[in-house]
């Protein structure tokens, strides 16, 4: 099933659309954390104290958004998720994966590492989100949902902008470095969609 059609899918499905809602809420908080956890107690810059803020607060306007659906989600818990394993080591995998790539193409370690591989992960997620929630808000249009995320939308592209910035300061070949975590992001995205894809397959088949 395309990403667009799976999407108009959920967010017709009361019941879906929540969980759908509180797996991208997970998703934003675990970004916001490992944004903090990157974060240098000494030379923390302004824009990832933002950042780090705005990824939160996206987390907290989602869970917040599943009230207009009319379902609970509580809690993180596995049986108010969607493809809840997968869900959860998303990024936790791209993380293990870019820190792979830094530590053997240019050989940081330490607090370098940390700060580059933030600079890697968070550029690809952005790419992500830039293509992602447009495509949600087509589906929350076509449907008249009182759901919307046009919000996020416009923060996201400012995201985006910020750590093309950051990433130009890090290294003349930004690029290269960047379209590698892009690549190892659509890998492990299209595994996302394809275990989300499976479970509402199984759940239609019951």
């Amino acid at each position: 099933m395309k990403f667009d059609e799976l999407l108009l899918h959920i967010v017709q499905d009361a019941p879906l659309h929540a969980r759908w809602l509180n797996t991208l809420s997970l998703m934003e908080n675990t970004g916001a954390r490992k944004i903090s956890a990157c974060e240098d107690p000494e030379t923390v810059t302004y824009i990832i104290l933002k950042h780090a803020a705005e990824e939160h607060r996206h987390a907290f306007y989602l869970k917040k958004q599943i009230e207009k659906v009319g379902e609970a989600c509580p809690t993180y818990s596995q049986q108010y998720l969607l493809a809840a394993n997968s869900s959860r080591h998303y990024l936790n995998q791209l993380d293990v994966e870019a820190c792979r790539y830094l530590k053997t193409e240019l050989g940081l370690k330490g607090k370098e590492l940390r700060f580059a591989a933030y600079l890697l992960v968070t550029y690809a997620i952005e790419v992500r989100a830039d293509e992602l929630y447009p495509v949600y808000q087509d589906a929350l249009d076509k449907v008249s949902s009182k759901v919307n995320v046009k919000s996020i939308i416009l923060e996201e592209e400012g995201h985006l902008e910020e750590m093309i910035n950051q990433l130009k300061s890090f290294s003349p070949n930004w690029e290269l470095h960047a379209n590698k975590a892009v690549e190892m992001e659509s890998r492990l995205f299209n595994q996302w969609i394809n275990e989300l894809s499976k479970e509402l397959e199984m759940q239609k088949a019951s």
